[in-house]
């Protein structure tokens, strides 16, 4: 991928005042079982192209022009793998490729840290299905919040409120439970723990379970009586803290502003974040990266949005998840005239969450790579191996030195 515009190469300080790149993360958009998908569970995982063909094709025209429909055609499971409703763009308005994560798992902050430059070896912790925390981590938390822990295994966080709501409500003990994830969740009624205390109560787990290498704690908040119990938007996620700098630490530390959409700010334990706003919905999220476009006149937005994930795949609602991604395609469709000669916008996911596959966890998947940046050439960008990828040609479009690891597509 080439610049026509050498200034956009992003060479030189002075070009660094008018840049501005975008990443967004479509939270779960997997593209196609990974190579060692076997090794995690996940043999023919295939998130959009599984989705498409339950909900009767996709409908997204947007994501099509910029060749979504094009990346298929680089993996090994094409053509079972296409997407039904996005064929391939005779020619696709932004570089197009697919991204295989290099770090052990598939889960949400290893996929994030691999696209901010680093590679999780080891994997982190991962408790079992069942009698999931280790009895001194139980007693040490239950000592230090004044609660006692029910739950204590691997299920569906909407499961679990239902199954164990009425007993929380009743005697005030915090459900706790993890998933095929590395993390440790903690579920409670607003009006029985008040969400400030719920987040005091994750600050020590996030503690206590720091020696173990856990990857996140997790608040999880919610409303409503037996029967009709429903999660609200104040999930914050307390993460493990980055082992090494991170590309938005290196692009604010060269006084490149970082803006974090969503649950970005937790992922990477609120280190190189110039400014945030921690929205809570689609919706939401892709209103304040269309404000800031207009507004910030350089540095890197980042965003996440959640719903896809959150919302759609652990639930396994195909039909659901796939008019969530042709909602963000109408929007994408106002968004991209908001995309100016020196920006740059990165489509990807962090991992997959095929809603059609069995069980409630992510799937370790391709993830799709789309690279608009106006009046440049677009072309295949391959398959790549490492979404540190991202990190690279972030630190190549914003003139900052190289980072351990990845090849630049810019």
């Amino acid at each position: 991928m080439r610049s026509l515009n050498p200034r956009r190469a992003g060479r030189g300080t002075e070009s660094r005042s008018s840049l501005k790149a975008i990443l967004i993360v479509l939270d779960s958009v997997g593209i196609g079982a990974a190579p060692d998908a076997a090794e995690y569970g996940d043999t023919g995982a295939s998130t959009l192209s599984h989705l498409a063909a339950a909900a009767g094709g996709l409908n997204v025209p947007t994501l099509q022009s910029m060749g979504l429909g094009n990346i298929p055609l680089l993996l090994p499971h094409t053509p079972k793998g296409m997407i039904e409703g996005v064929p391939p763009a005779a020619a696709p308005i932004a570089s197009w490729g697919a991204m295989r994560e290099m770090s052990d798992g598939k889960d949400t902050i290893t996929g994030h840290w691999e696209i901010a430059g680093l590679e999780v070896m080891p994997g982190f912790h991962n408790f079992p299905p069942v009698n999931s925390f280790p009895p001194d981590l139980i007693a040490a938390f239950e000592q230090e919040t004044g609660r006692k822990l029910i739950g204590n295994k691997a299920a569906s966080g909407t499961v679990i409120i239902e199954e164990l709501g009425e007993e929380h409500l009743k005697t005030g003990a915090l459900i706790c439970y993890t998933s095929a994830d590395s993390v440790f969740q903690i579920a409670a009624h607003e009006e029985i723990v008040p969400v400030p205390e719920l987040y005091r109560y994750c600050d020590i787990a996030r503690r206590l379970c720091d020696p173990l290498r856990v990857g996140r704690v997790i608040a999880r908040p919610f409303v409503g009586r037996p029967g009709a119990f429903k999660r609200t938007e104040n999930r914050k996620d307390f993460a493990y803290l980055p082992d090494e700098q991170t590309i938005l630490e290196r692009l604010v530390a060269r006084s490149i502003p970082v803006y974090a959409v969503g649950k970005i700010e937790d992922i990477y334990a609120h280190r190189g974040i110039t400014e945030s706003v921690h929205t809570g919905n689609n919706a939401d999220s892709q209103a304040l990266v269309e404000k800031w476009t207009r507004e910030k006149p350089a540095g890197l937005i980042m965003a996440n949005f959640i719903d896809y994930d959150m919302v759609y795949g652990h639930r396994r609602d195909a039909k659901g998840y796939a008019h969530s991604l042709e909602l963000t395609d109408q929007w994408l469709a106002r968004y991209l005239p908001l995309i100016g000669p020196n920006d740059m916008l990165i489509l990807t996911a962090d991992h997959g969450n095929d809603p059609t596959f069995a069980g409630s966890d992510h799937t370790r998947e391709y993830v799709p790579l789309l690279v608009y940046r106006p009046g440049e050439d677009c072309e295949s960008l391959g398959i790549r191996r490492g979404f540190y990828d991202i990190a690279q040609s972030l630190a190549r479009f914003f003139s900052i030195p190289t980072i351990p690891r990845g090849a630049s597509f810019v």
